[in-house]
C-alpha cells in the first residue's frame, strides 16, 4: 500500500499538487530540447525531509507518459524509497557495485506503476564515496541508461557528505530541490557552488513545502 501523503500523484491525481507535479515534468521536457538529459540526480543542500518523496513522484508523473523510468536510491547511507514504495532492499545498487555480473542483470524491481522501476540501494557499504567514484559505478549508470528513457537519482545532501557531488560530475544533469522554511539562503549558494565546481548541468530549483492554499490559489487562480 503506497503511504498516501507520500505519493500524491497517485492517491490524490487532480489535486494541485499533483498538478504542479506535471507542470515540473513538462519543464524538464522542454529543458531537454536543445540538450536532451537521460540521467538525472535530485539534490538538496541539507537534510529535507522531502526530496525523495520528491523524486517519486515526479517519476511517477513521467512513467504517466508511458515513458521508461527507472528510479536509482543512491543514498547508500540512508536510503528510503524502498520504503515509499513498500518494496524490499536485499539486493540493489550496491549489489551492482560489488558484483560485475549483476551489471547485465541489474535487481530492479517493478513498481506498481507500469513502466516504473526501482533499483534499491541494497545493503549499505563502508565507504559508499569509492564506490559511487569507481569506474564500476559509471558502467552502472550506462547500464541503467540504456534500458530506460530517463533514470532519476536520489543522494545524501550536497552539503553533508562528498556523494551528491560525485554524482553530479557523472549525470547528464541534476535537479536542486530546496525546501519553504528550511532551506537557508546561504546554504542553497553554497550547494550551488559546490555543484558548479564539479561541472554539474544544473537544469534549475524546486521550492518544495510551500503551503497548500497557496498552491491552490495559483492553481485556480493564475
Amino acid at each position: 500500500m503506497y503511504p498516501a501523503l507520500d505519493l500524491i500523484t497517485l492517491t490524490e491525481p487532480l489535486s494541485p499538487i499533483s498538478e504542479a507535479y506535471r507542470t515540473l515534468r513538462m519543464n524538464l521536457q522542454f529543458a531537454s530540447l536543445d540538450r536532451p538529459w537521460h540521467t538525472l540526480l535530485l539534490a538538496s543542500p541539507g537534510p529535507e525531509g522531502n526530496k525523495s518523496i520528491t523524486l517519486a513522484n515526479l517519476a511517477v508523473t513521467l512513467a504517466q507518459v508511458e515513458q521508461r523510468v527507472i528510479m536509482v536510491d543512491s543514498d547508500l547511507r540512508h536510503p528510503s524509497l524502498h520504503e515509499i514504495f513498500g518494496l524490499p532492499n536485499e539486493v540493489g545498487l550496491s549489489t551492482m557495485l560489488a558484483d560485475a555480473g549483476a551489471i547485465e542483470h541489474p535487481p530492479l524491481q517493478e513498481t506498481q506503476v507500469a513502466g516504473l522501476r526501482l533499483l534499491t540501494s541494497g545493503p549499505l557499504p563502508a565507504r559508499p564515496p569509492d564506490l559511487l567514484s569507481s569506474k564500476r559505478m559509471e558502467q552502472v549508470i550506462q547500464a541503467l541508461r540504456a534500458d530506460a528513457d530517463a533514470v532519476l537519482f536520489d543522494a545524501p545532501p550536497v552539503m553533508a557528505v562528498t556523494d551528491a557531488a560525485i554524482l553530479a560530475s557523472r549525470v547528464d544533469a541534476v535537479l536542486l530541490l530546496v525546501t519553504a522554511g528550511e532551506t537557508k539562503r546561504e546554504q542553497a549558494q553554497a550547494a550551488v557552488q559546490r555543484l558548479q565546481r564539479v561541472h554539474a548541468r544544473l537544469l534549475g530549483a524546486v521550492l518544495t513545502n510551500a503551503s497548500r492554499e497557496a498552491a491552490s490559489h495559483e492553481y485556480y487562480e493564475g
